[in-house]
Parts: structure tokens; C-alpha cells; sequence
């Protein structure tokens, strides 16, 4: 896959679509943060959350399925179309706009259950959460992406070969088992990791957004001038229907403020990924890129905001081993 990062990915854009003409962003990365990073990245963060996920998270999902339920409506209906209709509104150019419902499409992070812990929501609901999205996104972001590349008409310079996904997501649920495996026969050290694994993902993560925009500083503020309203109009709406929906459907407040959570902290690092090693486009990743800066900055201030508002009082279901 590494290979194909170098081409460059802009090169018929200006000749098919002269009002969306992309060619001054330049061309896709072509260094070892992407053939090599990349996946090493992603591999530890999907690792990081087996350390942390156990059968019994599974088995609370059956257990309470209304939360769950309500969660993932909200990530995989509300959240797409609420994006597409941004992307249409702002009438984005075609690569930002597949890059924007990519994003849309990729399950939750895992900081989200760290803001969670920090903003008194259900951390063990928002490990449920972030292993079943990631199951499910297996379907669903290749769909939801697919129909934006169908959207834009743009099948013939960018396609998602079934044989890339299939290697995209055994490099998510691989080192997931093997995480779980480990949590299994060495509790003591799956809790001591824990911390130190959450703290390398969020860094990781920052070095591929730094990676990204380091290698297109000629053009960050055209992609900010371009993507960096609509991500944030984006980010805000998703922590507000993650907390909003749930609240208004019966559901309690700590679980609520999960659900936030896990909808509004997306996996960046896993649509940066698809972005440049699937779609073999830079561009497509700048928004994934560019949310990633405005998550964690709206992420805190909505927390610090709404768990201030959430009853003390109100139990947080007990976490089953």
C-alpha cells in the first residue's frame, strides 16, 4: 500500500472539475511517516484499546442495549447527514468533501472514554462503544465513503478496492484481540500500561497532524480557509447531538456525556490512514487532520460546560470484568 502514497493525487482534479481545481495543494506525502508511521500508529492505538476491553464489555452491551442503541444511531445516521449537509451548504471541493463524510464515518477514538473519565461520563460504556464502532465501521465507513466518492462522481481517480479494507480493518481488530489476549493472562500489566498507552495514542496522533501539516505549510491556510469552519461547525454539532439526543430519549447524564464523547473524539489517526494508504490522497486527509486540532481544544471546553450541568448524584453503571 505504502507505495502508491507518492503519487500525486490532485493531478485530474483541475482538467475534471476547473471550479474545484486542487492543484495548488500539492501533492500527497511520500516519507516513512505515512508508509511506515501510519500503520505502526494505528496498530498501537487499536492495541491500547484491547488492553483495556474485556468479553464482559460485550456482554453489557446485551445487558443495556438502550444507551448503546442510542449512541450508535446518532454516529452512523445523524452524524453522516448532518455532515453531507455541511459539505453540500459550503459546496466543499471534492476531495475535502470525501475526506469530511470519511471522517464522519470512522467510529469513535479512544481518548474519547480519557474525556470521559475527566468529565464524570461512563468510561465502561465508552469502551463498549468505541470496540462495537469499530466492528461495525468494518460495513459502514466503506459505505458512507463510497457514496461520497459516488457523490462527487469521482469513481475513476478514487476508489476503495474491497482488498485495501479488508487489510485496513485486520490492522484494527488484530492487534485489538491481541490487546484483549494480553488483558486475559496479564491483568496487572494491561492496568499499568494502561495510562502510558493513552498518553502515546494522543501523541501519536499529534505527530501525524503535525506530519500533515508540516509536509503542506505552504498551503495550511488555504486548507484552513477551505475546511477549518466546516470542521468545527462539525465537531460542535457532534458533541451536542452525542450528549442531546441521548439525554433527550431517557438516557442518564454520565452516560449522555459518554456518548459525547465517543461521537464528538473521532479516530483521525484510522481516517488519516484510509485516506492516504486506500484512497492514496493527502487531500482527502487534511479534514481528519485539521479536526483533530479543533476536537481536543471543543472536546475540553464542551466537557468542562455540560458535566458541570449532569446531577452528582446520578449513578454510573459499575463496569462488569
Amino acid at each position: 500500500m505504502g507505495r502508491r502514497v507518492g503519487r500525486c493525487v490532485g493531478r485530474c482534479v483541475g482538467q475534471a472539475f476547473p471550479a474545484c481545481d486542487l492543484s495548488h495543494y500539492g501533492p500527497a506525502m511520500d516519507s516513512a511517516l505515512t508508509t511506515i508511521g501510519l500503520p505502526i500508529a494505528l496498530g498501537i492505538i487499536m492495541f491500547g484499546l484491547g488492553l483495556d476491553l474485556t468479553v464482559g464489555d460485550f456482554r453489557r452491551v446485551l445487558r443495556n442495549p438502550r444507551a448503546v442503541t442510542i449512541a450508535l444511531a446518532c454516529q452512523l445516521v445523524l452524524l453522516p447527514l448532518v455532515c453531507f449537509g455541511l459539505v453540500v451548504v459550503f459546496d466543499l471541493p471534492a476531495l475535502l468533501g470525501i475526506g469530511m463524510l470519511l471522517l464522519a464515518a470512522s467510529p469513535g477514538g479512544t481518548t474519547a472514554a480519557l474525556f470521559s473519565h475527566l468529565f464524570r461520563g461512563d468510561v465502561a460504556l465508552n469502551i463498549s462503544l468505541t470496540a462495537l464502532n469499530s466492528v461495525v465501521a468494518v460495513v459502514t465507513l466503506p459505505l458512507i465513503t463510497g457514496a461520497a466518492i459516488a457523490w462527487y462522481d469521482r469513481q475513476d481517480d478514487v476508489s476503495m478496492p474491497l482488498v485495501e479494507i479488508v487489510k485496513v480493518f485486520a490492522l484494527i481488530i488484530a492487534p485489538v484481540t491481541l490487546g484483549m489476549l494480553v488483558r486475559a493472562r496479564r491483568p496487572g500489566f494491561a492496568e499499568r500500561m494502561d495510562r502510558p498507552v493513552r498518553a502515546g495514542s494522543a501523541a501519536i496522533l499529534a505527530i501525524l497532524v503535525i506530519g500533515i501539516l508540516v509536509d503542506q505549510r505552504e498551503n495550511v491556510s488555504d486548507y484552513v480557509a477551505d475546511i477549518g469552519l466546516v470542521a468545527a461547525l462539525f465537531c460542535a454539532a457532534s458533541l451536542v447531538i452525542g450528549y442531546a439526543v441521548p439525554r433527550a430519549l431517557g438516557v442518564s447524564g454520565p452516560q449522555s456525556i459518554s456518548s459525547s464523547m465517543e461521537i464528538g473524539v473521532h479516530n483521525s489517526t484510522l481516517a488519516i490512514f484510509v485516506a492516504v494508504e486506500v484512497l492514496d490522497s493527502t487531500e482527502i486527509s487534511v479534514p481528519a487532520a485539521v479536526y483533530s486540532i479543533i476536537m481536543f481544544v471543543f472536546a475540553a471546553l464542551w466537557g468542562s460546560w455540560v458535566s458541570r450541568r449532569v446531577a452528582t448524584d446520578e449513578p454510573v453503571p459499575a463496569r462488569v470484568g
